[in-house]
């Protein structure tokens, strides 16, 4: 059995797009998953599969195609996973979701591969980004990051990882990294990381 977090994109802020948490557990369980649970109201949501996980990483395996909105869409291919749960919330709430789903490998290895010293700093003080796939730095380039010290940001291999030590919501380096054209052709969502340990830690088989 492969346990799975489904990460929902800007979702239920501010009063829009709303999405009830126990509706989703419900849609997901109506889905022929097991073991459904949420956290908090951001759009975590963790249920298992009996399938096995696909590749250490638990990144998507990109090649299996869309999956049935029927119990078929229960397999260990996380693009598929993803597909039938993107069609399901849009026929469900009314508005298409971007959303990632991962499995325990990929989730550990962003924890594992953080560049700042985590155990050191609040959980409110680092967040991370995480991708439909890799990007280089290239992507930054027009960002001066030396004007946004003490602020932070590194680009690591399954994630990009932000360093606020006043919180997010003072922070002019995440208002910068906020613009659309910076992620064109990438579905990316944020966490801060006491969502991205607890996420990490509600996947382990």
């Amino acid at each position: 059995m492969t346990t799975y977090a489904a990460l929902l994109r800007g979702i239920n802020v501010g009063g829009h797009r709303k999405v009830p948490m126990a509706d989703l557990r419900r849609l997901l369980e109506d889905l022929g998953y097991e073991n459904v649970r949420t956290y908090l109201q951001s759009g975590n949501a963790v249920f298992s599969t009996g399938a096995a996980e696909p590749g250490a990483a638990g990144a998507p395996t990109g090649g299996a195609g869309p999956a049935a909105r029927s119990g078929a869409a229960v397999c260990g291919d996380t693009d598929a996973v993803t597909a039938a749960l993107g069609r399901a919330v849009e026929d469900r709430f009314g508005f298409a979701v971007e959303i990632l789903v991962r499995a325990h490998g990929y989730l550990r290895a962003v924890v594992e591969d953080c560049p700042f010293p985590a155990e050191s700093l609040e959980g409110r003080q680092l967040h991370v980004t995480y991708l439909s796939k890799d990007v280089d730095e290239d992507r930054f380039a027009a960002l001066d990051r030396a004007a946004f010290l003490p602020e932070e940001f590194r680009v690591g291999d399954h994630a990009l990882y932000l360093y606020v030590p006043d919180g997010l919501g003072r922070s002019r380096l995440a208002d910068a990294l906020a613009k659309p054209a910076l992620w064109k052709g990438v579905v990316a969502t944020s966490r801060n990381w006491n969502t991205v340990t607890r996420l990490m830690e509600m996947t382990r088989d």
